[in-house]
């Protein structure tokens, strides 16, 4: 199934996207579990409770606003730096110059604020005066469903409720003059999400096309076999020693194409709009200003 948190008549619903991506069917939820958007149905599924069935008229998806499957994440997103080998290549002589730590040991992992995240056609909010080198990522996000600690990397599908798509903003300047990457990645509007989640019955993460284009341009197209770390092994990595609660968040890294690997650097400026699409998912675009 594909699950959409959206707005429909000046309240916040959750619902089954329809087969051809065409309308949105709402569930019977209470309003405190339409808040929190398609989080209530990881929860209500990880406590054993059915998931309710759709109920009333279909509504065309031109008559909602579609807002992130999960608008408020409970805690920061976990993120993945170079884990597509061409994509760590092309930041080799920029951010990584002199940096030899290899990428084939561990995985890079970073953390994005809830505050990031907005629905999957909202205007990016660009920080005028704090940056001028905001960058885009096409990235796969999973959504944890059971959760768990130390999770074995042959488990850890089974942790997996379903997949959405992320573009993982990035101001390059303010990441290269911190030691760490957080605030480079954590102002707000930062983390566009959706459209919807697909549920993990429906398709594999572990091979699906990402692709992403700035202006009708296509900049990124890989497949995810090509990541570094897989699905399994990020869940592993991300559950030693720390609790991986149902809902969480993990964006698995960006393929080769990024703004800063191009010559000379091209970042976004008022008026972009990046689109970015997964195979077995759909699309989000947005527009920056």
């Amino acid at each position: 199934m594909r699950y959409a948190t959206f707005i429909h008549d000046g309240s916040q619903k959750v619902g089954a996207v329809s087969a051809d991506g065409q309308s949105v069917t709402a569930l019977p939820l209470t309003a405190a579990e339409a808040e929190i958007g398609v989080l209530a149905l990881v929860t209500r599924q990880v406590q054993g409770q059915a998931l309710p069935a759709p109920t009333g008229q279909a509504i065309a998806l031109t008559q909602v606003r579609l807002m992130a499957p999960v608008p408020r994440p409970r805690r920061n997103i976990f993120c993945v730096g170079r884990n597509y080998q061409a994509h760590a290549k092309e930041l080799a002589g920029s951010i990584f110059k002199g940096n030899n730590q290899p990428t084939d040991v561990w995985p890079m992992i970073f953390t994005k604020v809830p505050e990031t995240v907005i629905g999957p056609f909202d205007t990016v909010q660009l920080p005028t005066g704090i940056s001028d080198q905001v960058d885009y990522e096409s990235e796969l996000a999973i959504v944890i469903g059971q959760g768990g600690r130390n999770i074995r990397r042959e488990d850890a599908m089974a942790h997996v409720w379903g997949y959405t798509i992320v573009n993982d903003v990035t101001a390059r300047d303010v990441q290269t003059r911190h030691a760490q990457w957080h605030l480079g990645k954590s102002f707000d509007t930062f983390c566009p999400m959706g459209p919807w989640v697909v549920t993990a019955d429906q398709m594999d993460g572990r091979d699906t096309r990402v692709r992403g284009w700035v202006n009708g341009e296509l900049r990124q197209d890989a497949s995810t076999q090509d990541m570094i770390f897989d699905i399994p092994s990020l869940i592993e990595t991300c559950s030693r020693g720390i609790t991986l609660r149902p809902g969480d968040i993990i964006s698995t890294g960006t393929p080769a194409g990024v703004g800063m690997g191009r010559t000379p650097p091209t970042y976004l400026k008022t008026g972009d709009v990046v689109r970015i699409e997964i195979d077995g998912i759909g699309a989000i675009e947005n527009r920056f200003a």
